[in-house]
């Protein structure tokens, strides 16, 4: 007798498996080296992890002008070029209005909030679209969008699980970007202490007019003190 098909996954037993897969994704976004490197896999697990998702990408919004940080096609990159041409779309509003869900079901129909980038989304074989502000309770960072070329293709799972990803998501960005300021900020200090060291030692001059020279010239040359220094370890030469 053939055996009988398996029983389709329960609710709970499809949370289940998501919640193991977004306990996997925390290691391996901390495990990563850089903050780029972190942004670029968040968009792989985003791409796997979410029901209909083709393609995923993570901008911000400066001043008003789009920044792509990474992307998994060429395609992603081409929808924030079009949102930044048009200053309109979900992941774009997503930033700049801190709402914390956007999402267009189907971009061949005629959208009243976007009515230009959906129908140019369209044009390059996209069918529906989600964003998701990336933010920590201190710190906003950018949108997380994902894209399927089928519309309709997130249903509500799929909304409740890109919400919790891009959460999780958050705050590894924010510990990413933190643990390089601090490198670099411990980097600059070791820089800027041993140029002082060169001019007290070689030029002799005291502890407080060794800083000073290195901020006047930081200011006269419009450089920052860090590169300053570095000039001065690199030579050994005063800078005035």
């Amino acid at each position: 007798m053939p055996d009988e098909p398996d029983e389709p996954d329960e609710p709970d037993d499809i949370w289940g498996q998501f919640a193991v897969s977004l306990a996997e994704m925390a290691r391996d976004l901390l495990a990563q080296d850089s903050v780029q490197a972190t942004l670029d896999r968040i968009v792989e697990h985003a791409s796997v992890l979410i029901g209909g998702c083709d393609d995923a990408g993570i901008l911000t919004v400066r001043r008003g002008k789009v920044h792509s940080l990474c992307a998994t096609s060429d395609l992603v990159r081409a929808a924030d070029r079009i949102q930044q041409e048009l200053r309109e779309g979900p992941c774009f509003d997503a930033v700049v209005d801190r709402r914390q869900v956007y999402a267009i079901d189907d971009l061949r129909e005629p959208h009243e909030r976007w009515s230009r980038f959906a129908p140019e989304l369209s044009r390059f074989g996209m069918g529906s679209t989600m964003g998701f502000l990336l933010f920590t309770e201190d710190d906003e960072l950018g949108a997380l969008n994902l894209y399927s070329r089928r519309p309709h293709a997130f249903d509500d799972m799929a909304r409740r699980a890109g919400w919790v990803l891009a959460s999780h998501a958050a705050v590894a960005f924010s510990a990413a970007r933190t643990h390089q300021q601090l490198s670099h900020a411990l980097e600059t200090r070791h820089e800027i202490g041993e140029a002082m060291g060169i001019l007290m030692e070689r030029h002799g001059l005291s502890e407080e007019t060794a800083f000073k020279v290195l901020k006047k010239a930081s200011q006269d040359r419009n450089v920052k003190l860090r590169e300053i220094a570095r000039q001065i370890c690199g030579t050994g030469e005063r800078p005035d």
